[in-house]
């Protein structure tokens, strides 16, 4: 049996789409530390050396490099691990967000990376990243928004944080055009006419969601699903509409709990005096060691059966809460604890 063609990795779209631009924009360079073959920027090298830059295990420097490069009128693409980029935080805030530069930052590996273990996870960069002011932060859901992330990134003259995933796309077809994804603008992606859960994911956990919601729709729990795309900004709006309309807003998300997008949700909804029960799903406040993705996305209880699980327990908690309580007929008065059950003898009481 002939083996299926494997879908193209996430990180091969990225350096497809940034060469692809590089062709007939002049002004896109490539920065990487030490990483052009695990980036994908070694095929952006051989096309145009003239215009790519490794500058060794140096990430301080390379972010500082181009933000220089960008006030300069260039258009730096800085494709760097996610969990290596911490190493620049201090220029990401001092030498770049301080002074409004809109940089496009490509974040590799982010989420659970497998094998490499507790050091290369890249569970930490929507929290590390979204306390930053001005920072946009994107999670694409597949390799097609991917694309057109890239494309956002570069020509939005924002500061921008692009995190995809480790590992190869899922197959969907890849638009021909490329456009610009409206700044901070969620994608509604199953709706109901009267809903009693939604679903917010970010990035490789949409997928999941889409299958867990029509698991949780089968048994009766009729669950809406959101693509948040941005973690910063987020789509206050359409939370706050959500939020209106169901029981339960859930997040889920392959990064850290703390501080990551089921936090942004948790405090846009405290900021507008909304009060709803919020099931967070993500990665717990711990170091995860390394391991199989799918078996530590399990773990974590963000994949299908994990989702699935979550929710149902919630809801069951959620509507035991409104179960109503056996009423006292008006006129009786109810036995103190430990008397007689028999009322006859009790007189009515008058109004």
């Amino acid at each position: 049996m002939k083996k299926a063609t494997p879908a193209p990795t996430y990180t091969s779209i990225f350096s497809q789409t940034v060469c692809r631009l590089a062709e007939t924009d002049l002004k896109i360079v490539a920065v990487t530390a030490a990483m052009p073959d695990g980036t994908g920027l070694n095929k952006f090298q051989k096309l145009y050396p003239e215009r790519f830059y490794d500058v060794g295990i140096a990430e301080q420097h390379a972010v500082t490099f181009s933000a220089a490069m960008r006030l300069n009128g260039l258009k730096p693409a800085v494709a760097i691990y996610s969990t290596f980029l911490q190493r620049a935080y201090d220029q990401l805030i001092h030498d770049v967000a301080i002074q409004k530069i809109p940089l496009a930052l490509f974040l590799d590996r982010s989420g659970l990376v497998g094998a490499d273990g507790p050091t290369h996870h890249g569970i930490f960069d929507m929290s590390y990243l979204r306390c930053i002011p001005g920072f946009h932060i994107m999670a694409p859901k597949d390799e097609n928004e991917l694309q057109h992330m890239v494309f956002t990134a570069l020509n939005c003259e924002k500061l921008v944080a692009v995190r995809f995933p480790r590992g190869e796309g899922l197959g969907v077809a890849l638009d021909s055009q490329l456009k610009m994804l409206p700044l901070g603008k969620s994608e509604k992606l199953i709706q109901h006419i009267d809903p009693e859960v939604c679903i917010w994911a970010a990035g490789s956990c949409v997928v999941p969601a889409l299958s867990a919601a029509k698991e949780l729709r089968a048994k009766g729990i009729a669950c809406e699903v959101v693509n948040a795309r941005f973690i910063k900004p987020l789509d206050t709006e359409a939370l706050i509409k959500d939020a209106m309309r169901v029981k339960l807003i859930v997040s889920v998300e392959e990064g850290s709990v703390v501080g990551g997008l089921g936090a942004a949700l948790l405090e846009a909804l405290a900021i507008n005096n909304i009060s709803i029960p919020v099931l967070n799903l993500g990665i717990p406040d711990e170091f995860i060691e390394h391991g199989n993705q799918n078996r530590l996305r399990e773990y974590a209880n963000i994949d299908e059966k994990g989702i699935v699980s979550e929710v149902r327990k919630r809801m069951d908690k959620i509507k035991a809460k409104f179960v109503p309580k056996k009423l006292v007929p008006v006129g009786t008065v109810a036995p103190a604890a430990g008397a007689s059950k028999n009322l006859d003898s009790i007189p009515p009481i008058r109004h």
